[in-house]
């Protein structure tokens, strides 16, 4: 039997790994999508702050929605609770109040990254130290989940890891798409930028290769868009995601609401009209997939934790 509080801190500690990790790969990946769109075409960093939700907090501390303030808001900033360094500081955190129920290494590794990370950070703002950085995070904090995957006992203090982890990327999966939305909203012809929005979204989740494997077919919206959000295979794909999530509450006391939540959000992702979905669309359906999302997080809060 695990305590309320053990399980609520190592969700979070899920969660926060792989929030930190998609940060990293959302900043690296808007980074180089700039640099590849064709000249001329109008687009900027306040996309960031939108997709991820923060944008009043951003709009409260800055004027200036420009590309430093952008990555300094997602990498750096305390007042940000969703930011890079305060997912680490939190995971960190999280991992030294649990540290019986983990790993021996897990606490080192984490500890290893977090001092990385307080100490490099800076380099990150400006362009020149940016991309070595973020893709260190990244293989630090795939590092820390092949770690948990690899010695922890299978027992419901995993399925609370492996809870964690794939619903916070499940719900960065539809963030990512979201952005992709946006363009189709703001282009005049979505043509003319497509692949190169739509091929970075896919890089973002390390992606492509499997897309071209898996879909053959050549890099459009509704495509990428199914295969981000309805394949069962890809391991970051929001179906593959809440497979894993309805696998393991299953595995857990007391789960029929939260399995009830479950089921609601994949019969609206199931049932998502790819071939058919308009343009303008998208981002609507995107949405409430994302408070399908949230209602499965609540229902687990009230389920284990309150």
């Amino acid at each position: 039997m695990m305590l309320s509080r053990v399980a609520w801190r190592i969700y979070w500690l899920s969660r926060y790994i792989e929030r930190a990790e998609n940060t990293a790969r959302l900043v690296n990946t808007y980074h180089f999508l700039l640099l590849d769109l064709p000249r001329g075409t109008s687009v900027g960093w306040e996309p960031l702050p939108v997709i991820s939700g923060a944008y009043p907090l951003f709009t409260d501390h800055y004027q200036r929605h420009d590309e430093r303030n952008t990555v300094k808001f997602l990498l750096v900033d305390k007042f940000n609770p969703a930011s890079l360094c305060n997912s680490i500081i939190n995971a960190r955190e999280n991992c030294r109040t649990s540290r019986e129920v983990l790993p021996e290494q897990m606490w080192e590794q984490l500890n290893e990254l977090y001092n990385f990370a307080l100490s490099n950070v800076a380099r990150a703002v400006p362009r020149r130290g940016r991309f070595d950085f973020l893709t260190e995070i990244i293989k630090r904090c795939q590092q820390l989940t092949g770690l948990m995957a690899g010695t922890m006992s299978q027992d419901n203090t995993y399925d609370f890891v492996r809870i964690g982890r794939n619903l916070e990327r499940a719900d960065m999966t539809t963030r990512v798409v979201d952005i992709g939305a946006m363009y189709l909203q703001a282009a005049d012809g979505a043509s003319t930028v497509d692949i190169h929005v739509w091929t970075s979204m896919l890089r973002a989740l390390d992606a492509y290769q499997m897309y071209r494997k898996d879909v053959q077919l050549a890099v459009t919206w509704r495509a990428v868009v199914g295969y981000l959000l309805q394949n069962h295979n890809l391991p970051r794909s929001a179906a593959h995601c809440l497979d894993r999530v309805e696998e393991n509450i299953a595995n857990l006391p007391r789960s029929e609401s939260c399995l009830r939540a479950i089921r609601d959000v994949r019969r609206q992702l199931d049932t998502m009209p790819i071939e058919d979905l308009a343009e303008l669309k998208l981002h609507e359906d995107v949405d409430v997939l994302q408070v399908g999302l949230s209602s499965i997080h609540a229902a687990i809060d009230q389920t284990w934790f309150n």
